[in-house]
């Protein structure tokens, strides 16, 4: 286990959040992703616990904890629902957190104890349906027009962009391609214009909502701008520095979640008069699986403990989010494996960390994008 990671804090939050996921989660798990509901009022009681503003600090209503304890919660979540723990980390890292780390007091002050409560739910826009990994091509703009600035244009794969009241959105205000031409609002749900389109639906996670987010003529008032004009893309790499780690410690809970029922299986289910988990081929995956675990949760809790000690996380953030995604698919594939028939079949809870994993190397930074930042980090270094 991590040393760093011990702590009594961790270890509450930790046990916490197994204990509400075993009681508010599991018996629904196969219910939701089935019929791809999003359990809202799951969240709300996830706000009651304070994991909803796990970051936020505390005169703003948040739970004022760290990276560790957000870690650990994230993990938990994964390890029984992979689309809670989703959701969970896309409220707390991407809305909440861009107005914590770049909104104004006036800002922080009115939009985040209601997101640490989850009396609202947060959304996130910068992706669009032709600009994935290449957001200065974005085509969504906010012109302005007297105290206002009128937005125009989608965004997609929006995590919560139905349910959310609302949205952090990051659109164009200057020249394509500028890195200094894009501005990042806080619209309201209910702002006329602001609407939202088809949900997708999905190979995993699919009792985490994704839909479209559509603005016709989106009348928005300049207060609702987050730090300066043209800072938006800026910001939002900033952002996603942070988002990493969360998908990171997605990752690790699937990966565990996969592994500790492949585990399980391998100890109970026999052949030729000895359990499976005795045979070199099983016992090899295991030790592999362990092994992959245990190094992307080292990278993950660096990349924390340089996040609370304020230091940059570029490089570290990348390391942990592209090894430990990879991994989540790896653990989930052999978890199929280890489990043989049953493993595709929905009685058995390895055929869902198999789909949700695959999420995870593309959400917040395909893995080849995360390829890209460490390449040009360590070739700066």
């Amino acid at each position: 286990m991590v040393t760093f990671e011990q702590s009594e804090s961790v270890a509450m939050v930790r046990q916490t959040v197994r204990d509400f996921a075993e009681k508010h989660i599991r018996p629904y798990v196969m219910e939701w992703d089935e019929s791809q509901e999003f359990p809202l009022e799951t969240f709300k009681e996830l706000g009651k616990l304070g994991l909803m503003g796990v970051l936020v600090p505390e005169n703003y209503g948040g739970a004022g904890l760290g990276y560790h304890e957000y870690v650990a919660a994230i993990e938990e979540l994964a390890k029984v629902c992979g689309s809670v723990g989703l959701s969970m980390a896309a409220h707390n890292s991407l809305c909440t957190g861009h107005i914590m780390q770049f909104g104004n007091e006036e800002q922080k002050q009115k939009y985040l104890p209601l997101l640490a409560s989850c009396e609202w739910l947060g959304a996130w826009g910068l992706t669009e349906p032709n600009t994935g990994s290449d957001a200065g091509r974005m085509m969504t703009t906010a012109v302005k027009d007297g105290d206002h600035w009128v937005i125009n244009g989608a965004k997609c794969w929006i995590t919560h962009g139905k349910s959310a009241q609302v949205a952090v959105v990051i659109v164009r205000t200057g020249e394509l391609l500028d890195s200094r031409g894009m501005t990042a609002f806080v619209v309201e749900r209910g702002t006329p214009g602001f609407t939202h389109g088809r949900k997708e639906n999905k190979l995993g996670m699919r009792a985490s909502e994704t839909t479209e987010m559509l603005f016709d003529n989106c009348r928005v008032h300049e207060s609702q701008v987050l730090g300066n004009v043209g800072e938006g893309f800026i910001q939002s790499m900033k952002v996603l520095d942070g988002g990493r780690i969360s998908i990171a410690a997605l990752s690790l809970g699937i990966a565990k979640g996969a592994y500790e029922a492949s585990r399980k299986y391998a100890l109970e289910r026999e052949q030729f008069g000895q359990p499976i988990a005795h045979f070199q081929a099983i016992g090899f995956k295991l030790a592999d699986m362990a092994t992959q675990i245990e190094a992307a949760e080292l990278l993950t809790h660096q990349a924390a403990n340089r996040k609370n000690a304020g230091l940059p996380v570029n490089k570290e953030s990348a390391f942990a989010k592209y090894y430990a995604s990879e991994v989540a698919v790896k653990v989930a594939n052999e978890a199929v494996q280890i489990f043989g028939g049953y493993g595709y079949t929905k009685d058995f809870p390895v055929e869902k960390f198999y789909r949700d994993s695959k999420l995870c190397t593309i959400g917040e930074g395909t893995s080849e994008i995360q390829k890209l930042v460490i390449s040009r980090a360590v070739l700066r270094d």
